[in-house]
């Protein structure tokens, strides 16, 4: 960006941003709050202003499926942006319905460093464009990074699409802008986050605002190598805006800047767009379909680190209209971070939590790529995920059960695993459905194909909760965590009275949890403990000798877990309080078996 000019014709510009409106766009009182406080702003100004999005606005909402986007596209056409840039989730739907939003869109859709071979862009999207306000030209150019491809429901290559430099078309239409076509303010639309539109501002002199989005975080205009760059969060809370003085002989630099707070109870509504939100949500989502008599976990911190209810749920659905062994979804395609109460289901509680354009897609895995499946979503604990996050599976099941130990340094991270209740058979085919954006990852796009239902994921989930009417939330431990595997425990005695059974732990474990110590088989089969009692390295659970008689009797295997503070791991925990303990458990006769004719099995 060049320096101030030294002379004294000069014009104030305005730049206005949103961006990631995303499950917003279904809120009647948050979009008529957007609207209105846009449209405040727009009359705030008397000099030229200009208003542009960041991408992520046609999806994921839970009306963006059951209109087809027309309802956010509506939204969008209220706000009358310069320019939006394309963004993953407006790909949701896929390449082909880009052209039909765009088309019923009264702005333009920038995407310019997308092109099939014959260097084409993607069909309803333009390179960049040009408005004028008040004698000012403005250009907006829109650009995304590669990372749009892995996040996208869409395949690229198969597409025939390919990925070009940001930063190097960012710079070069910019240029052409400037040198060409007599722009005098250049708006870098670029739905690539805050870290990479810093690159973009340190490749190109010509770019003089970069609006962003993606990352989803609060970013007050400021300057970067010259460039101002600006972010309002998501989920239409927040406007971004900055002044601009251009001069005359081309200068353009950043009087100020700020973040606005969209709402409150003083705030403008345009109850124009509220009334629209609020029509469509009523004839598309607010019918009851069932009720849960527990609590549906669809937040995205419960979803990434361990199974929940509504996981489980949502995986029974997939599997109960596809008739495959394993369900398997990515807990980033639950959406919406809310917890639905005990009490109604509508539709609007679906869509918002499974508001993409997915569809069911079954595929063949022998048992050794399940197992491969599972373990490459696994985070680990020192894993560069894992000290940010905390370790997780980042999977929801059904049919499948496993147990995993989030450490890097271990050889064998996924255990335990059984299907439909038998061990799992590394050689044997298994039929897993997925949705079909999971269906394009690396570990499943070249397995086979035996089957495609079209159903939208969350119409899949809808219809499975109305044919259940009433919901009892299923809490199976599916997916169970470990952090330490222990040599097995020894059975002290006959199973009579309260039994007690010994481990030798190491000196890290120093307390265990009572409330937490459970034995159990592989399958759902488990007792808690009476209590325990941990003496320096010995630990003693005990347990009623009745309920571990009929347990260990029909089952092969028993293994004890229990919550405790591990002196090497608790300190680096994000998500939970405590480590898991896990061990096998020897019958009284040293063997680990079960119970056959009053004794212990050997």
């Amino acid at each position: 960006m060049p320096t101030q000019a030294s002379s004294t014709d000069t014009t104030t510009v305005t730049v206005i941003s949103y961006n990631d409106i995303q499950t917003a766009m279904s809120d009647p009182s948050a979009m008529g709050a957007l609207v209105g406080a846009i449209e405040e702003r727009r009359a705030v100004h008397s000099n030229p202003t200009v208003v542009v999005g960041g991408g992520d606005e046609v999806s994921p909402s839970s009306l963006s499926p059951v209109s087809n986007w027309t309802v956010p596209v509506a939204v969008l056409n209220a706000i009358d942006p310069a320019a939006e840039v394309i963004g993953n989730h407006d790909l949701d739907y896929g390449f082909g319905a880009v052209s039909s939003f765009a088309n019923a869109s009264s702005f333009p859709w920038l995407l310019s460093n997308v092109h099939d071979s014959s260097g084409e862009s993607v069909d309803g999207t333009e390179n960049y464009t040009i408005v004028e306000r008040d004698g000012v030209r403005i250009g907006v150019v829109g650009v995304v990074d590669g990372a749009i491809d892995p996040k996208t429901a869409v395949d690229f290559d198969e597409a025939g699409y390919s990925i070009e430099s940001f930063t190097e078309r960012g710079d070069s239409l910019a240029r052409q802008l400037k040198t060409q076509h007599d722009v005098d303010v250049v708006i870098g639309a670029a739905h690539i986050g805050v870290p990479e539109s810093k690159e973009l501002a340190r490749a190109s002199e010509h770019i003089d605002v970069i609006v962003t989005g993606d990352d989803e975080i609060e970013y007050a205009p400021q300057e970067t190598s010259g460039t101002v760059i600006m972010e309002a969060e998501a989920r239409g809370e927040h406007l971004a805006e900055v002044n601009l003085t251009v001069g005359a002989d081309g200068s353009v630099s950043m009087q100020d800047g700020q973040l606005l707070n969209v709402g409150g109870t003083d705030a403008p509504m345009n109850d124009t767009v509220r009334q629209l939100v609020a029509d469509a949500r009523s004839r598309q989502l607010d019918e009851t379909i069932g009720t849960t008599t527990g609590r549906l976990d669809s937040t995205f911190t419960a979803n990434y680190h361990d199974e929940t209810a509504w996981g489980n749920l949502i995986t029974d659905a997939f599997r109960n209209r596809t008739g495959a062994d394993v369900a398997v979804t990515n807990a980033g395609g639950i959406r919406g971070d809310f917890v639905m109460e005990p009490g109604p289901i509508t539709y609007d509680d679906v869509y918002t939590s499974l508001p993409f354009g997915n569809t069911l897609v079954t595929k063949e895995l022998t048992g050794t790529e399940l197992r491969s499946l599972l373990e490459s979503q696994l985070v680990t604990l020192d894993s560069p995920d894992g000290k940010r996050y905390g370790q997780e599976p980042s999977l929801q099941v059904s049919g499948i059960r496993y147990e995993y130990i989030a450490h890097a340094n271990v050889s064998n991270r996924i255990r335990d695993v059984t299907v439909g209740g038998e061990p799992i058979d590394p050689d044997a085919t298994y039929t897993v459905t997925v949705n079909s954006y999971m269906a394009g990852w690396d570990d499943l796009s070249t397995q086979p194909t035996v089957a495609h239902d079209y159903t939208l994921y969350g119409t899949a989930v809808a219809e499975y909760i109305a044919s259940m009417g009433t919901i009892d939330p299923p809490t199976e431990d599916r997916i169970r965590r470990v952090d330490r595997e222990i040599a097995p425990g020894q059975q002290r005695g006959a199973p009579r009275g309260v039994v007690p059974l010994q481990f030798s732990v190491p000196e890290s474990v120093t307390a265990v949890n009572e409330s937490t110590a459970r034995i159990q088989n592989r399958t759902s089969g488990v007792i808690s403990a009476e209590r325990v009692q941990l003496t320096n390295d010995r630990l003693l659970v005990f347990v009623d000798g009745e309920a571990y008689r009929s347990l260990a009797s029909n089952s092969s295997s028993l293994q004890l877990f229990v919550e405790y503070t591990d002196r090497t791991y608790d300190s680096e925990l994000v998500y939970f309080e405590n480590s898991v303990l896990n061990s096998e458990v020897k019958g009284w006769n040293g063997s680990i078996s079960g119970v056959s004719n009053g004794k212990m099995a050997g």
